[in-house]
């Protein structure tokens, strides 16, 4: 998955993780979260020695200076905090979003079917329709690996989140404002086509191999388990 932003020209931008010491934070952007929005806020009050994984502009300014640094995984948009071991302070706040385990995934898949690169999980949601893709094996078994939590783990297998913000409840950002001493003005970056009431996507039965396969995320972050419990989605993301 990866997280990009759509400028007026038609021009591509991947907005990712930040990672600033002078602020003592690390934004984790986990994929189809709505985490572009995030990147682009904070990026738009960036120290000047925040490490800005992405290629916007601004990222793309400092680059140089990524390239020059040492980590033992990925860097890139969608970097867990174990990829990045080392490059920040011990007591550093860590955020991420989260979002609707089924709005997330149809909107990944969505996603999938414009794309154009020669990738496995491409070629499954091309192949198919949605039921379909929920049905296959690898889809299933690449969910239950890649749990919210995975992401904020670190080095040493601790989980390490100051903040899961649910993209759907902006009053959960409210502990960020605070560490940072001021709110961000956060834009609407949302350029799909798609409609945003995820519910007409679902049957029972899909709805139901995205209760089992997410289910440590829906229970952990109090979605709705019942198919007539969903709504349309606030917050930006595609």
């Amino acid at each position: 998955m990866r997280s990009w932003l759509v400028t007026s020209r038609g021009r591509c931008f991947f907005a990712g993780m930040i990672i600033s010491a002078r602020r003592s934070f690390v934004f984790v952007h986990i994929p189809k979260t709505g985490g572009t929005s995030m990147a682009l806020a904070l990026e738009d009050r960036a120290a000047g020695d925040d490490i800005l994984i992405g290629d916007t502009p601004k990222a793309k300014k400092r680059r140089k200076r990524q390239q020059a640094l040492q980590a033992p995984g990925r860097l890139w948009e969608n970097s867990s905090l174990r990829d990045v071991d080392g490059l920040y302070p011990p007591e550093v706040f860590v955020f991420t979003l989260v979002r609707n385990p089924w709005d997330r995934m149809f909107s990944y898949y969505h996603w999938l079917q414009e794309q154009n690169f020669d990738h496995p999980a491409a070629h499954v949601a091309k192949a198919q329709e949605f039921a379909g893709y929920l049905r296959d094996p690898s889809v299933q078994s690449a969910v239950r690996k890649s749990a919210y939590p995975s992401y904020v783990t670190d080095a040493q297998g601790r989980e390490r989140c100051d903040l899961f913000a649910r993209i759907e409840h902006p009053e959960d950002l409210r502990p960020l404002w605070k560490h940072l001493g001021f709110q961000l003005s956060i834009p609407h970056v949302y350029w799909s086509r798609r409609n945003r009431n995820w519910c007409m996507y679902y049957d029972a039965e899909s709805f139901e191999i995205v209760s089992e396969i997410a289910s440590d995320d829906v229970l952990r972050f109090g979605y709705d388990t019942t198919l007539e419990g969903g709504a349309p989605p606030s917050g930006d993301a595609p």
